[in-house]
C-alpha cells in the first residue's frame, strides 16, 4: 500500500476496525474511508454498490461483522447468519467489480471443527462438526472464506482470509449479553469490586482453553499482510483451498487461569463461583501460526500488558460515560 492509496476500513467502530484505523493513521496513510452503519449500511446491496462505484478503493479491510459471545450466538442465530452473509456478499462482490487490488476478510477461529487437533492448522477447515453454540456465525464465516477462494480462482482477485484467535483491547464490546469472554470478565469483575460483592459467578467449569490476541497486534498483522510482496500473495491466493492465514499469539490459557489473572488485575478480592450448568464452548482453540511466523510477523504486546491496557481503557470510557 502506498500512503496515497484509497483504503476502506469496514467496521471502523468495532474492536478490530478501530485498531486498524488507528494503525493506518499512525503509519501515515492519508486516504482512508470509513463510515458508520447509519452512513453506509453494508447489509443493503444497493448502498454498498453505490459506495464502491463512487469511491473505487484500492484496498479493503473487511472487519465489519455481527459478533458476540456464547449467549448472543445462542439467542440470535438468525441475525448472526443473515447479517454476516449479507455483509460479506455485498462487500466481496462489489470490491471485485470496483477492481480492488487486495482485500483482507477477517474470519474467526470458531469456524474450525469443535474437536480439532491442536494447534489448529488452516487445512483443518471443514474436517469435522462445528461447535453448536456459534454454528450460525461460523457457517457464515466459512461461506465468506469460500467466497474469497472462489473470487480468487474465477476472477484472479487477491482476497486473503485472516483467522484471528480471541481478540481483546480498546473499544471492545462490554455488553453483558453480547460480549466475548475477556470483555465480559473485565466488566463483571470491576462491577463486583465496586459493589463489594462477596462472590461472582462465571460460566462453565473453567477447564476450556483459549488463545488471545491484542487488537493492536491484530491490526499490525493485517497491515503486514496487506503489504506483502505481490508474488507471495499471488501464490497464496492461487492455491486450491480457501486462502486462510491464522492470526494469533501461538499460546493459550485455561479459562480458570484467565479468570484469576483478570481478577487480580482488576483488584477484586471476592470469591469466584463456577456455574457448571452453563456451557464451556469449544474445549480448546489454539491456532497454528507457523505460516504467519514464517512470513515474518509476531505479536509485540505481552498478554498481561494487553489486559492492563484493556482494563485502563475500560476505566477511561467509564469516566467518559461511554457506555450510557
Amino acid at each position: 500500500m502506498q500512503l496515497h492509496d484509497k483504503i476502506y476500513i469496514a467496521g471502523h467502530r468495532g474492536l478490530v476496525g478501530s485498531a486498524l484505523l488507528r494503525q493506518l493513521m499512525a503509519l501515515g496513510y492519508q486516504n482512508l474511508f470509513y463510515y458508520t452503519h447509519d452512513e453506509l449500511d453494508l447489509v443493503d446491496q444497493q448502498v454498498v454498490q453505490c459506495f464502491f462505484k463512487k469511491v473505487q478503493p484500492d484496498y479493503v479491510f473487511l472487519a465489519a461483522a455481527k459478533v458476540g459471545g456464547i449467549l448472543a450466538n445462542s439467542r440470535y442465530p438468525a441475525q448472526f447468519i443473515y447479517n454476516n452473509l449479507a455483509i460479506q456478499n455485498n462487500v466481496l462482490h462489489e470490491a471485485y467489480r470496483a477492481g480492488v487490488k487486495r482485500l483482507i476478510f477477517l474470519g474467526s477461529s470458531c469456524i474450525y471443527p469443535r474437536e480439532c487437533s491442536q494447534p489448529i492448522q488452516e487445512s483443518y477447515l471443514l474436517t469435522g462438526p462445528l461447535e453448536s453454540t456459534n454454528r450460525a456465525y461460523a457457517v457464515a464465516k466459512i461461506a465468506g472464506a469460500e467466497m474469497c477462494w472462489a473470487y480468487n480462482k474465477e476472477y484472479q482477485c487477491q482476497y486473503m482470509v485472516g483467522m484471528p484467535s480471541n481478540v481483546y483491547g480498546p473499544y471492545d464490546n462490554y455488553d453483558l449479553e453480547d460480549s466475548h469472554v475477556m470483555a465480559g470478565l473485565i466488566r463483571r469483575f470491576h462491577e463486583a469490586k465496586e459493589n463489594n460483592l462477596s462472590a461472582m459467578k462465571v460460566w462453565g467449569s473453567g477447564q476450556a482453553k483459549r488463545e488471545f490476541l491484542y487488537s493492536e497486534d491484530l491490526a499490525d498483522a493485517c497491515c503486514f499482510l496487506m503489504n506483502l510482496p505481490n508474488e507471495k500473495v499471488e501464490e497464496f491466493c492461487r492455491q486450491d483451498a480457501p486462502p486462510l492465514i491464522n492470526l494469533g499469539s501461538g499460546e493459550d490459557i485455561q479459562i480458570s487461569e484467565l479468570v484469576s489473572l483478570v481478577k487480580d488485575i482488576v483488584g477484586y478480592r471476592g470469591d469466584v463461583q463456577w456455574d457448571t450448568s452453563k456451557p464451556d464452548g469449544t474445549p480448546r482453540k489454539l491456532l497454528d501460526v507457523s505460516l504467519l511466523r514464517h512470513w515474518g510477523w509476531a505479536p509485540k504486546i505481552s498478554f498481561k500488558d494487553g489486559i492492563l491496557r484493556a482494563y485502563q481503557h475500560y476505566l477511561d470510557r467509564l469516566k467518559q460515560n461511554a457506555f450510557g
